[in-house]
């Protein structure tokens, strides 16, 4: 792989300019307003994926925004490695927050610092820099196919069609994603697990129309305070989810799993310091690494109603609103679940207010298996440019087509991402480590070279 590593090294300039354009593009898939943006993203990674080296690549329209499908079939009788990633990202509200223009891509501290560094076309754009590494250097081993979509920050709507359209197209052996994060680069390590999510919005509505607080107040159900309480009650004093039937397929982690998760490395310090909180929270009876990878959660994610602008105005509002998601563990259903949420939120809504709950997108939570010949070979990969062995870790966060993949591809997949849990994913300022980014151009190879010969045993 010595030629491999060489041509890298000589591009880095290159690969790392080429990412900026890719940055440079606000694909948010959120807003519509961004509609003409994010099919010109999609068009500028097909072109990337042809430089690379595909012998095929296409912008495949679907009722959302498009998904790009490339490929490079050197060999029908060899391996063939499908790379997933999204070169969608995330809206950057709050705009005040950001120290350098989100769509600005600026490196400070040896970071990258834009929206989408490391979630996810950073990520994403280091397979198709290792594939251009690998084609010039004549070392490719697999045969490879990617599909990169643009509406992972929405729930992938439409990512089911086309996988069910496109099945033979998919034909594969294993699904590759870099979209996730590890310890860090002390304790590289590869998840093992995600959990699955089921994202909802309520609606509460009190009077037919806005009232005068002063006139009304005291005598009208304010929505926005009903709304509060009844969304503090969907926890109890042990901050276990009070949602009837929530728990009834969590299975508990024996002992000697509790062990092993919380043997990785962890300095419970340096994860408070991280966002400036006094102390953790969380579910009675489990630590902060079993909270944020294999226990279910409740969380809200927004709420509003009201007057929200600049001075005052005594207001009792019409409504009020808000977003709710839940992290979902093994064997947990996302339909199952919002429909135990949306009945459980009628359910104890008070009769002088109506509830209107509306299930924007799911999925499933999924664990891979550590004893296949991909997690082998990621292993491998990680090994041979770290220099140790990774930890198996459970990743806390959600990417709902991995299960899809299984169920309609019949495909498992590794996830073997190079992003840390302080890249701000998300938020303001997110960043990518420019030795991450190289890191991950540097490894994939590996992974494609120990897949092939793995494969062969």
């Amino acid at each position: 792989m010595d030629n491999c590593s060489k041509y890298q090294n000589e591009h880095q300039e290159k690969f790392l300019n080429e990412l900026f354009e890719l940055l440079r593009i606000p694909s948010i898939s959120a807003d519509s307003t961004y509609n003409d943006d994010t099919a010109r993203c999609a068009e500028a990674v097909k072109e990337s994926l042809l430089k690379a080296g595909c012998d095929h690549a296409e912008v495949c329209q679907t009722a959302g925004h498009p998904i790009v499908y490339a490929e490079k079939i050197i060999d029908p009788s060899l391996p063939t490695i499908l790379t997933y990633g999204h070169y969608d990202v995330q809206p950057p509200d709050p705009l005040g927050l950001w120290l350098s223009g989100p769509f600005e891509p600026t490196i400070r501290d040896g970071k990258i610092f834009a929206r989408g560094a490391c979630d996810d076309k950073g990520q994403m754009f280091m397979h198709v820099k290792a594939l251009e590494s690998m084609n010039e250097t004549n070392l490719l081993q697999c045969n490879v196919k990617f599909i990169i979509e643009g509406e992972e920050e929405v729930g992938s709507p439409n990512l089911g069609p086309f996988l069910e359209a496109n099945q033979e197209k998919l034909k594969a052996d294993i699904v590759l994603v870099s979209d996730t994060s590890m310890i860090s680069m002390e304790h590289p390590s590869i998840e093992t697990g995600l959990r699955g999510l089921a994202y909802m919005e309520v609606e509460v509505t009190g009077p037919n129309r806005d009232l005068h607080s002063g006139v009304y107040g005291g005598a009208v159900a304010n929505p926005i305070t009903i709304l509060s309480k009844m969304i503090a009650s969907l926890h109890d004093e042990n901050n276990h989810i009070t949602i009837e039937g929530f728990y009834d397929n969590v299975t508990d982690l024996d002992q000697a799993e509790r062990e092993a998760l919380n043997s990785a490395p962890f300095d419970l310090d340096e994860y408070k310091k991280r966002f400036r909180d006094k102390n953790v929270w969380g579910e009675k009876g489990y630590t902060t690494l079993e909270r944020t990878g294999v226990r279910p959660t409740l969380e809200l994610n927004g709420i509003w109603g009201g007057y929200i602008g600049e001075g005052a105005k005594t207001v009792l509002p019409s409504k009020a609103f808000a977003k709710i998601s839940m992290r979902l563990v093994p064997n947990q259903n996302s339909n199952e679940i919002s429909k135990l949420f949306t009945a459980h939120f009628n359910k104890i809504a008070p009769d002088y207010v109506t509830v209107k709950v509306t299930e924007h997108h799911g999925g499933e939570a999924v664990v891979t298996p550590t004893n296949s010949v991909a997690y082998k070979a990621a292993e491998k990969a990680i090994e041979a440019t770290f220099g140790k062995k990774p930890i198996p870790t459970r990743g806390g966060g959600s990417i709902p087509i991995i299960a899809l993949f299984e169920k309609t591809l019949g495909l498992k997949t590794v996830l073997m991402g190079f992003g840390l849990d302080n890249d701000n994913i998300h938020s303001p300022n997110e960043k990518y480590d420019v030795v991450n980014y190289f890191k991950g151009i540097e490894t994939i190879p590996y992974f494609h070279k120990y897949f092939a010969e793995l494969s062969k045993s």
